[in-house]
């Protein structure tokens, strides 16, 4: 019997705060405007206020840094959302102190970080920090005027538990995050959603930067969604700057999947334990994993969603799928989709994974939309507005 450590750290009735309350950085609820500073407060161990969020969409970030020479905004998902093609500078005051304000932009969330004389930092004034299997970044949020569908909303909530559990195919500790709706009820059986995140992606990712469990929170609470679990893996198995990343990655996380994580999950919740319950979905290299591991284990899986992500030569990649006379039968519901933004970046190859399906014959939903590109904001909206209202629907 294998020794495993949980920590349930989201209650079960969460509730956020209500709408229109005077919004500040101190972390006091979880606010819908948290960067809009009503009270014009600066962040514990701060120095200054930043980024400031503005009614209308525009925003002030500020860095006091009297000896440096130059400092810039940079980030793919701010730069987009500014239509900036460059790197955008502050300006230094007489107090040391740099500014910039940009906008109007569209409410969302967007990473960002400083450029600091030419080195890539963390805004060291926003409490709202990126954690990943990379450096530091900041989250910037925009806010409406009334929170979004990724919000904590007055509703009942769902439970998130962090399971760390021993791995015998990869020969060490490992750790996945659990998702069960509110209500949950150990006598039903409930279908699994199993969530992977990208290059770089811990599995908190799509807990934290995601928030797949307040927007499945949402959607429940709307009777847009089934009831499920949403189980949220590590699905790193291999260094990303491993030279042979692709030719061993697949194995080792089918195996993964296969031996630890799928029987870990029916070991210790409710579970559909077919299936017919079961589907596998990921952004970026999650898409990837997706595709190359979950079309190789349609024993396991019905339904898919490959978000910004694909492959150029998906017939070669998955044989055995494609050749199956019964695949189409097979498979409940498929999803491959990503941002308006990112065409140039995986859009041949979701192009293309789009063409070998629908020459195989495989139902399947192609989409392409939202204001963003390789970044949360799509997968944010792909998750809300696609994969989770189309599964277990049979």
């Amino acid at each position: 019997m294998q020794k495993i450590k949980s920590f349930l750290i989201l209650p079960a009735l969460l509730l956020a705060a209500a709408p229109f309350v005077a919004a500040q950085q101190a972390n006091v609820n979880l606010d819908w405007a948290p960067q809009k500073n009503t009270e014009k407060l600066v962040p514990y161990g701060g120095n200054v206020i930043s980024p400031e969020v503005h009614d209308d969409h525009t925003i002030t970030f500020r860095l006091k840094a009297p000896d440096a020479h130059k400092v810039e905004l940079t980030g793919g998902p701010v730069l987009l959302a500014l239509k900036a093609k460059e790197n955008v500078p502050f300006i230094k005051g007489s107090d040391g102190t740099w500014t910039l304000t940009v906008g109007p932009m569209k409410p969302n969330i967007y990473v960002y970080r400083f450029l600091l004389d030419g080195v890539a930092i963390a805004d060291p004034n926003n409490t709202l920090t990126g954690t990943s299997n990379q450096p530091g970044y900041s989250n910037l949020v925009v806010h409406d005027s009334k929170p979004a569908y990724y919000d904590a909303l007055n509703v009942p909530h769902g439970s998130i538990t962090r399971h760390i559990y021993h791995s015998a195919v990869l020969n060490g500790e490992r750790e996945m995050f659990v998702y069960t709706p509110p209500g949950y009820d150990p006598k039903k059986k409930y279908p699994v959603l199993y969530l992977l995140g990208g290059s770089g992606e811990l599995a908190s990712g799509w807990m934290l930067d995601g928030r797949a469990n307040l927007i499945a929170d949402n959607l429940l609470a709307e009777g847009k969604i089934v009831p499920m679990i949403i189980a949220m893996p590590n699905n790193q198995v291999i260094h990303r700057n491993d030279p042979d990343h692709l030719q061993k990655t697949y194995k080792l996380f089918e195996e993964e999947l296969r031996k630890q994580i799928v029987p870990f999950v029916d070991a210790h919740y409710s579970t559909v334990k077919d299936r017919k319950g079961r589907a596998i979905s990921g952004l970026s290299m999650g898409g990837r994993h997706t595709e190359a591991v979950g079309f190789n284990a349609i024993d396991l899986f019905s339904s898919f969603g490959i978000l910004s992500a694909g492959d150029l030569e998906p017939e070669k990649l998955n044989p055995a799928f494609f050749a199956d006379p019964k695949i189409k039968e097979k498979v409940d519901y498929l999803l491959v989709g990503l941002g308006s933004g990112e065409l140039d970046f995986v859009g041949k190859r979701s192009a293309a994974t789009h063409a070998a399906l629908d020459k195989a014959g495989i139902k399947h939903e192609y989409f392409i939309g939202g204001e963003g590109a390789h970044d949360w904001g799509t997968w944010r909206l792909l998750l809300h507005d696609k994969l989770l209202p189309n599964l277990f629907k049979k």
